[in-house]
């Protein structure tokens, strides 16, 4: 596992051990962010269900300049911050031990935005609509701001609210799927 592009490019990124994540590939993140935009000006992400941090350390090296990480399991955690001090992005990134949902809440009560939100979640065990949901009722969602789902190819998306426009959906490597959205 790997930065693909941006300042970090080619740095090796360690794994959270065990089979308690699922890291997104260098592939499907390669080609996740040439559809996000290659290259950001700026800007906050928020990686729910960080992992190793892979996502939002890509969206880092691209150009986002402030991270929050959240994760609830204590080994990706220190996982995350072992990524963190291997590339210096201590005063970018900011790491939580904490539900998804409780985090929306935080970050809420902070009035904090972001430009991008990343969802990869363990597969089968999280309602995307709801947590899209709060995402928008907290505010939390720049204008144009967007948010990444990974899921299962068979996830329901359809009940997604109309403040959102779906700009990409696709499918990898059969099982694995990406829906993009974008707030109007």
């Amino acid at each position: 596992m790997r930065v693909v592009a941006g300042n970090y490019k080619g740095r090796q990124l360690k794994a959270v051990p065990g089979k308690s994540t699922r890291p997104t590939t260098d592939k499907v993140k390669e080609a996740v962010f040439q559809i996000l935009g290659p290259f950001f000006d700026g800007g906050s992400v928020l990686d729910l269900f960080a992992g190793s941090g892979s996502l939002g350390i890509e969206a880092l090296s691209r150009g986002m300049t402030k991270g929050i990480f959240v994760d609830k399991h204590p080994k990706a955690i220190h996982t995350i911050k072992e990524n963190i001090k291997l590339l210096k992005l201590d005063d970018m990134v900011e790491i939580y031990r904490t539900d998804a949902f409780r985090a929306l809440k935080a970050t809420a009560k902070r009035e904090l935005v972001f430009d991008l939100v990343l969802l990869d979640p363990p597969y089968g065990k999280m309602d995307y609509v709801k947590l899209i949901n709060q995402l928008l009722e907290y505010n939390l969602i720049n204008d144009n701001g967007i948010i990444y789902c990974e899921h299962e190819w068979n996830e329901d998306f359809s009940d997604i609210d109309s403040s959102l426009e779906m700009i990409k959906q696709d499918n990898f490597g059969g099982t694995i799927g990406i829906t993009i959205y974008k707030k109007r």
